[in-house]
């Protein structure tokens, strides 16, 4: 058997290898992808619900500020996990989770100091 008869179809192997390879980092960047959106819908989570509660806190809104805070929240796909109130400045820790994994924001709001 010659050499060139012992290698054939080995060009055959190295493709579909090629391609598996190209299909695992493909589905690595897309679960990365999901990650990294699923991080901002937190922090935006966050954000929104601080602006909420100094918003009510301040008057601009009525209800109670951290109810308020909670339904901002939800509406975001994400779960309030504290809402605290120092006067009008209002600080929000949202949670919301990808693949199992808990990702938390905290944010802060109120009037310039």
């Amino acid at each position: 058997m010659s050499t060139a008869t012992a290698e054939r179809g080995s060009g055959g192997v190295l493709a579909l290898a090629a391609l598996a390879m190209l299909a695992v980092l493909t589905l690595a960047a897309v679960g990365v992808g999901a990650a990294l959106a699923a991080r901002q819908r937190v922090i935006a989570a966050a954000d929104a619900g601080a602006l909420a509660a100094a918003d009510t806190a301040i008057g601009i809104h009525p209800g109670v500020p951290c109810t308020v805070a909670a339904e901002v929240v939800a509406a975001h796909r994400a779960t309030l996990v504290a809402c605290e109130l120092e006067g009008v400045v209002a600080t929000v820790t949202a949670a919301g989770s990808v693949a199992g994994v808990v990702v938390t924001a905290r944010s802060r709001a109120g009037p310039p100091r």
